[in-house]
């Protein structure tokens, strides 16, 4: 259940410990209660509905407009899910181009020379561009307890209220089911076609990967897998028990290495930080590390320590996703990677 001291973690905690997705807010029902399976990206069923819009968010709160939103601004990682299931937002704020001017990973398949950057890094949020848009809506996902906006800054998140009202799909301490399934509801409000071929198809993609990953899981238990984050001073290990990833890779049955309660204090609960002298505290057979452009990638790590670590030797070290594009589109690698890692995976720790 939510834990009040998430509410008090340092960005940088969040960013670095691959673990750390939210607080616990609770699955609220769709403010419409139809059902669907799938999305398109195709923005033609959007410009035909019209009429008022209702949606009851995962604070609790129900955003009640006339008719659907047109102009939408979302963190980056929302903008990419919603553009899988065919919803084209106007602006976006999070992490969107690298330094060379690519899309971000978190982008996903999104152009993203077609949408308005109004902030790339923390605490980047250019307002009068924001306002310039004549927002509808700003939808973002939330890491606490308190629905606090994701990459909304503190010092100007009552200017930016005023502008236009928010939606917040939770991401903490649930399986990575169920903000998937807000996702869809979400994208299926805004007029998605959620019987396209291509969005049922990932659907039935993402539910044949979970599937292979729970018998790779039961096949091999004996296997320990660690995720892990990198900064420059620091290595991450990330726990389980609040990430929505983690948590439903353990709910399928994978054994990951968890740091005991009292080493995760420091990081809210989320993670353990070690030097990079002691880190091979723990010792796993697959490493899997954080993927986002703010973390330092593997094949860039040069620290000693890091090279000698059984699962480094043994090229056991793959991806993770631990701000996950919530279509299912985009999720079903993050299964099949994992899926895949542990059948070929030897036992060297």
């Amino acid at each position: 259940m939510p834990n009040a001291r998430a509410n008090h973690l340092t960005r940088r905690g969040i960013l670095a410990a691959g673990g750390a997705l939210g607080l616990g807010a609770v699955l609220a029902a769709c403010g419409d209660d139809d059902s669907g399976s799938g999305g398109s990206k195709s923005t033609e069923s959007a410009a035909a509905k019209s009429g008022p819009w209702t949606f009851k968010d995962d604070r609790g709160t129900t955003v009640k407009l006339d008719k659907i939103p047109a102009n939408i601004v979302a963190f980056t990682g929302v903008a990419a899910a919603l553009y899988d299931y065919g919803i084209q937002v106007k602006g976006v704020f999070g992490p969107t181009r690298t330094t060379d001017g690519k899309a971000d990973v978190q982008a996903g398949d999104m152009d993203v020379t077609k949408v308005e950057v109004i902030g790339n890094v923390w605490d980047e949020f250019n307002v009068e561009k924001y306002a310039a848009l004549a927002p509808d809506v700003l939808i973002s996902t939330t890491f606490d307890s308190a629905g606090t906006l994701w990459y909304v800054p503190e010092a100007s998140k009552e200017k930016i209220a005023k502008l236009a009202p928010s939606v917040a799909v939770s991401v903490y301490d649930r399986q990575i089911t169920a903000p998937l399934e807000r996702m869809w509801e979400l994208a299926e409000s805004l007029g998605a076609d959620m019987t396209a071929a291509e969005v049922t198809d990932a659907k039935k993609r993402f539910e044949t990967a979970a599937t292979r990953l729970r018998a790779a899981a039961k096949a091999k238990p004996d296997i320990k897998v660690m995720a892990g984050s990198a900064s420059d001073q620091l290595f991450y290990v990330s726990g389980t028990n609040l990430s929505i990833d983690l948590e439903y890779f353990k709910a399928l049955g994978v054994n990951f290495i968890e740091p005991p309660e009292s080493a995760k204090s420091e990081g809210g609960g989320w993670y353990e930080s070690l030097s990079w002298e002691n880190v091979d505290k723990y010792q796993a057979d697959i490493i899997m590390m954080d993927d986002r452009s703010s973390t330092i990638q593997p094949a860039d790590i040069a620290k000693p320590t890091w090279k000698q670590l059984p699962a480094v030797k043994a090229g056991q070290v793959i991806s993770r996703s631990p701000e996950p594009i919530l279509s299912y589109d985009k999720c079903v690698p993050l299964l099949e990677t994992l899926a895949e890692a542990l059948e070929k995976a030897k036992k060297v720790a």
